[in-house]
C-alpha cells in the first residue's frame, strides 16, 4: 500500500504517521507513506502557493500550478487515484476506508487557506472527502486520519486481522464494551459473564453489547441493520433486564 500526502506541512505529517502501529508497519516495509512539500513546486522565488481570490473575499486561495506540477511528480506519469481533503467533500467512513485499502496506490491532497482553485480540483481530483462537518485549519488532520484508518488494515500492520474487524464500524455496529485487571475498581466490577470462561455466552454478551449501543448511540446506523429473531429476542430481554436493578451488575 502507497499513500502520498501533498502538503504545506511535510514535517508534521511525516512525524506523526512515523509513531506507533503506523510508524512499525512503515519500517517493516508493509506500507509506504511519502510527504511532498507543496512549496518545492512553485515557480514563484518566494515558493508562492497562494493568491487574492478572485471576487474578493477573506483569504487566500491555493494556486493552480504548485498543486498540479507537485501531483504530476509524484504520479510519474500514470494516472493514480487523487483526493482532496475538503469539509464539501463526501463523509469518510469504514467503508470508504476498506475501499481504499483496495488501491494499491492513493494520492491525498491538503488543502489550505480559504480552499483550491476549483479549476485544479476539475482536472485532476477524482473525489473530495471529509472526515466531519466542521472545518480543519488544513488538510493534514483529515490526511493523517485517513491514512491512518486505512493503513492498519494492511496485512501485518497489527498482529491479528480480528484486532480490527471486532472494532466499532468494521461490520456496521459500534464495538462492545472493553475491561481488563483489576476485576474490581472503585466498587465496579467486571461484568460476570466475562469471567464465566464460557466463549459462547461471551460473544452473545458482545453481539449484545454492540447492538444495544448502537441503538442507543447511533441509531442512523442501527436501523440500516438487519437482525434475525434471536438477536431481535436478546434485545427485548435486555431492555427487560435494564429495567431490573438487580440484573444491571450482571449485563
Amino acid at each position: 500500500m502507497r499513500i502520498d500526502i501533498l502538503t504545506l506541512f511535510p514535517e508534521m505529517v511525516d512525524h506523526a504517521l512515523s509513531e506507533s502501529i503506523i510508524g512499525r508497519g512503515r519500517e517493516a516495509g508493509l506500507i509506504d507513506i511519502r510527504c511532498h512539500h507543496i512549496r518545492d513546486y512553485s515557480p514563484d522565488k518566494r515558493r508562492r502557493t497562494d493568491d487574492y481570490p478572485y471576487g474578493g473575499g477573506q483569504g487566500m486561495v491555493m494556486q493552480c500550478e504548485p498543486l498540479a506540477r507537485c501531483l504530476e511528480d509524484v504520479q510519474e506519469g500514470k494516472r493514480v487515484h487523487t483526493i482532496l481533503m475538503s469539509p464539501a467533500g463526501a463523509r469518510f467512513d469504514q467503508a470508504k476506508a476498506r475501499e481504499l485499502l483496495s488501491r494499491e496506490h492513493v494520492i491525498l491532497v491538503c488543502g489550505h487557506y480559504e480552499g483550491v482553485d476549483r479549476r485544479f480540483v476539475d482536472a485532476c481530483i477524482d473525489e473530495e472527502l471529509s472526515i466531519g462537518d466542521f472545518v480543519l485549519t488544513g488538510g493534514e488532520l483529515a490526511a493523517m486520519v485517513i491514512t491512518d484508518a486505512v493503513c492498519r488494515m494492511v496485512p501485518g500492520v497489527l498482529a491479528e486481522t480480528a484486532s480490527f474487524e471486532d472494532e466499532s464500524h468494521w461490520s456496521g455496529v459500534l464495538e462492545y464494551p472493553q475491561y481488563t485487571r483489576p476485576e474490581v475498581w472503585r466498587d465496579m466490577p467486571v461484568p460476570q459473564v466475562l469471567l464465566s470462561g464460557n466463549h459462547e455466552n461471551i460473544q452473545k454478551w458482545r453481539r449484545l453489547q454492540a447492538l444495544y449501543l448502537t441503538r442507543e448511540r447511533r441509531p442512523d446506523l442501527f436501523e440500516k441493520l438487519e437482525l434475525d429473531k434471536k438477536e431481535k429476542k436478546l434485545l427485548s430481554i435486555l431492555d427487560a433486564a435494564l429495567a431490573d436493578e438487580d440484573l444491571q451488575k450482571n449485563l
